[in-house]
């Protein structure tokens, strides 16, 4: 009879991840992560694509469109990116880390081709929003659920730095966007990034992989619970009949609307309303996209060391502020100063939603649980930038979008004390 524990061990030592030991080569593995999705959140550069494109639409196809309508190809495809990840998560571990990425890649990368000849703003919807929103909601959850079970020592650390890539991408996509859309034209700027996008992920996707049951770091073992607390490994039939699931839902949400409001208006805020130049609003998304990225593995450290229910409250302090600040003193500094912060937030969000997610409800059911978690940001997706959008429409200025999502900060952080307990 083959003894289980000791032909576990074996197999542990065997394991190497790109020619070294687990240990170490996982961390291999949270940079494949935060590249792929660095290319998964290009989208974060949308507000440098909103002019362009409404001078396309204008001049070379004579058609009218508001800036509401070209804001949502944005809302529309992060909806469909929430939507897909619950649907998908549950393959992730039927054909594996790898395949699920590939396909994930090639639909996003589809997306941005298919975007380059539409000829309309509601073809581009339904190209770009519907196609590559799913691609990347297939891709997405993969690093992250990769890195929550490599890293069950450091897994708030462990998911943000991967999600780092997502946040962090504007900084990179913005900047060469610009100079495409200048040198080329808009449409021929989605056609780069859809072949550049196919390539890099389908490559990326190859070194991923969960490891073996079991598997543990050398000389880690699982914390025992303490005193009174109960260990959870909820399936999503049973996280969803929990008074945590819908308090995290709803703080995710706000979070969400939050950031996603502010990331699809930053460019438009800069130079309508603080009267900044064009060049330097673009050079902005990418600055801003830097706290986007930071506040990932930052807020995932913190969602270890305060725990979830702290970290939140934080959140919401900081949003609720950059918002009033933003209101009533609408100046250069104070915008880049509160769309930092409202960046970074988001960046946090996604950090601090699926490290509690894996905290509060195990991570046998990992996938599952966070797709279900994850529509949170896809409502906000759909809900933030509309309202700004309306806003806009009916007041003639952005700036009334910040008293809003200032009293969405205090509710958020109401829901956050009394409901995140795990």
């Amino acid at each position: 009879m083959i003894n289980n524990d000791n032909y576990m061990e074996e197999e542990s030592r065997d394991l190497q991840l790109f020619g070294m030991t687990p240990e170490k080569g996982r961390w291999g593995l949270i940079l494949v992560g935060l590249i792929i999705n660095l290319c998964l959140g290009s989208i974060y550069s949308w507000s440098v694509f909103v002019n362009p494109l409404t001078t396309f639409f204008t001049t070379e196809l004579h058609q009218t469109v508001t800036a509401a309508e070209v804001l949502l190809p944005f809302s529309v495809f992060l909806a469909f990116f929430a939507i897909a990840m619950p649907l998908t998560g549950k393959y992730i571990d039927t054909f594996g880390p790898r395949n699920i990425t590939i396909v994930g890649g090639i639909l996003t990368g589809l997306g941005w081709l298919l975007a380059s000849i539409v000829t309309s703003v509601q073809m581009l919807y339904l190209v770009y929003g519907v196609v590559g929103g799913i691609g990347v909601g297939i891709a997405y959850g993969v690093p992250v659920a990769v890195a929550a079970r490599w890293f069950p020592d450091r897994r708030g650390l462990a998911t943000g730095l991967t999600v780092l890539g997502f946040g962090f991408s504007a900084f990179f996509i913005a900047n060469i966007a610009g100079y495409f859309i200048s040198s080329t034209g808009v449409m021929n700027t989605f056609r780069i990034f859809g072949i550049g996008f196919i390539v890099l992920i389908i490559l990326l996707a190859l070194p991923l992989r969960f490891p073996p049951a079991g598997w543990a770091p050398a000389g880690w073992a699982a914390p025992a619970p303490a005193a009174g607390a109960i260990s959870c490994e909820c399936n999503r039939s049973e996280m969803i009949r929990t008074s945590a699931f819908y308090g995290l839902w709803l703080c995710y949400f706000i979070g969400c609307l939050a950031g996603l409001t502010a990331i699809s208006i930053a460019k438009p805020v800069g130079t309508e309303v603080v009267a900044i130049e064009s060049g330097l609003a673009t050079l902005l998304v990418g600055f801003f996209a830097i706290f986007n990225g930071g506040g990932r593995p930052v807020f995932g450290s913190l969602t270890d060391w305060l725990k979830p229910r702290n970290t939140a409250i934080l959140s919401f302090v900081l949003i609720g502020a950059a918002s009033l600040l933003m209101w009533q003193v609408p100046t250069v500094p104070v915008y880049i100063l509160s769309f930092a912060i409202l960046w970074g937030c988001l960046g946090g969000w996604l950090a601090i939603a699926p490290t509690t997610t894996g905290t509060f409800f195990g991570t046998c059911d990992y996938p599952r649980c966070y797709g279900v978690v994850f529509l949170a940001y896809g409502a906000g997706a759909i809900v933030g930038p509309m309202l700004a959008g309306f806003i806009r429409g009916s007041t003639g200025s952005y700036l009334g979008v910040f008293p809003y999502v200032a009293i969405l900060s205090l509710i958020g952080l109401i829901v956050a004390f009394l409901s995140l307990r795990r």
